[in-house]
């Protein structure tokens, strides 16, 4: 999104295969049994299914069995019915957008199989490293940058994938290896049940498919983990607190206009700025001050309008009864106005600041009204909080105040938070999906792009073709 806002305004598992949960219990305790039995073996045996690009030294799948002697993850009696879930995902990573013969489901099947008809070790180890291997590579895929259109302004906030030790230390240590993989618990919990909803076809037509599809890839730039972020949903005209992996707390906000649209953004919350000017972009100098300024001469310095002469901190202040609205109105002159700190400032008396390109940031508003308007379509790009003092005190552990504080005072936070300005019109709602309106058109343009990348695509190669 190009724009002049310099200064802004502001579930169910898919089984393909057949369960088998009974049988493949009682033969994992015989594979149990069996390396209890038998010593571990010094190095892996070799997996025949999926290589993995190459890893940094010391972080390989052969460095994950080798840091527990040797002793399988997904052949024992505590994985539950894991390896099929696995087996699952892969044979449907269509749905992802992405090819399943990479992952070879079909070997990993019959892999599996193998070592759980014949108890030998040597066929338990191949299938257990096998699986490994995919599940690694599938993780690998699903966390690289899905190109819908994000600006990440902090790169390290871009999805990464993580090593195949890690990824599979995760899987590890994760108190049900088998729900784990069921609901994708190395996505966002958003990605696991939109997954669900298109793979399980939870869709009336091909228009709510879509819908799906395109809010699947934007999710895949979400975060797993249990850190602090905020989350808005420009869609959804909502902001939410995510601590431990799940939303502790929301509020309502109001977004761009459809022609000033809030951009999909993903930066750090560095610092908070109290009692804040607000700098009127140029394109918004008529809209929003010239056409009252010219019905009410004193409605300049009654809302506390300054014409500056540049941006920079100690700018100099113009004489505002020789601005020529006329001109401004027409595009032919261009203006810079600042509006003082006070009750009647759009930005509010505390704005949270997260420097990027567009000028876009979270700040608080006077125009309370508009928060209890179901459809919240009204800024100029940023986004205006219902209580932006309660997340202040989400964000700082403390209350702040703007009382006795001087204008734009910044107040630093210890430790950056992430914010992820997305842009999803579906979202999993308890049991359903709950859908918010295109206002932006970005859907239709995404549904537009793909099907155009599509026209001399494989069928196996993307989610549209399906």
């Amino acid at each position: 999104m190009v724009s002049l806002r310099n200064w802004c305004t502001g579930q169910r598992p898919v089984h393909p295969f057949p369960k088998k949960v009974g049988l493949v219990a009682a033969l994992m305790l015989g594979a149990a049994a069996l390396f209890a039995a038998e010593p571990a073996a010094a190095q892996a045996v070799a997996p025949a299914a999926v290589n993995v690009q190459p890893s940094i030294v010391g972080q390989t799948v052969a460095d994950f069995y080798r840091s527990r002697n040797g002793a399988p993850l997904w052949l024992t009696p505590a994985a539950g019915d894991a390896a099929e879930q696995l087996i699952s995902l892969l044979s449907t990573a269509s749905v992802d957008g992405l090819n399943s013969s990479k992952y070879q489901p079909a070997v990993l099947e019959t892999e599996l199989q193998t070592a759980l008809s014949k108890h030998k070790r040597k066929d338990v180890d191949r299938a257990d490293q096998a699986l490994s291997q995919a599940f690694v590579a599938y993780v690998d895929d699903l966390h690289q940058d899905p190109g819908v259109g994000i600006t990440y302004v902090d790169p390290q906030l871009r999805p990464t994938p993580p090593t195949p030790l890690a990824a599979l230390l995760e899987a590890a240590a994760a108190p049900s290896l088998s729900n784990y993989v069921s609901q994708l618990g190395w996505m966002h919990p958003f990605y696991g049940e939109l997954r669900k909803a298109l793979a399980d076809h939870k869709y009336s037509d091909d228009h709510t498919r879509e819908t799906l599809e395109v809010n699947l890839q934007r999710a895949r730039a979400l975060p797993s983990g249990k850190q602090r972020y905020v989350l808005v949903n420009a869609a959804q005209q909502r902001l939410f607190m995510y601590e431990d992996g799940k939303p502790v707390d929301n509020m309502v906000v109001v977004v761009g206009q459809t022609k000033w649209p809030t951009p999909m953004v993903t930066a750090f919350i560095r610092y908070a700025a109290l009692n804040p000017y607000w700098y009127v972009p140029s394109d918004l100098a008529w809209e929003d001050v010239g056409q009252y300024v010219v019905k009410d001469p004193k409605y300049f310095d009654r809302l506390g309008y300054e014409e500056v002469s540049d941006w920079s901190k100690d700018p100099q202040i113009l004489d505002p009864t020789k601005i020529d609205w006329k001109g401004v109105r027409d595009g032919t002159v261009q203006v810079l106005l600042r509006q003082k700190p006070g009750p009647n400032n759009f930005m509010g008396r505390i704005k949270f600041m997260f420097p990027n390109q567009f000028g876009v940031y979270l700040h608080d508003n006077p125009r309370r009204n508009l928060f209890k308007e179901s459809v919240r379509y009204f800024s100029g790009g940023c986004v205006r909080l219902e209580d932006a003092w309660r997340l202040s005190k989400w964000l700082f552990h403390r209350d702040l105040t703007w009382e006795g504080h001087g204008t734009e005072e910044p107040v630093r936070l210890d430790q950056p938070v992430p914010v992820y300005i997305t842009y999803l019109t579906a979202v999993p709602d308890g049991q359903s999906i709950a859908y918010y309106d295109d206002a932006y058109g970005r859907d239709k343009a995404m549904v537009a792009k793909t099907d155009g990348s599509n026209a001399t695509a494989t069928p196996s190669s993307s989610v549209a073709s399906r």
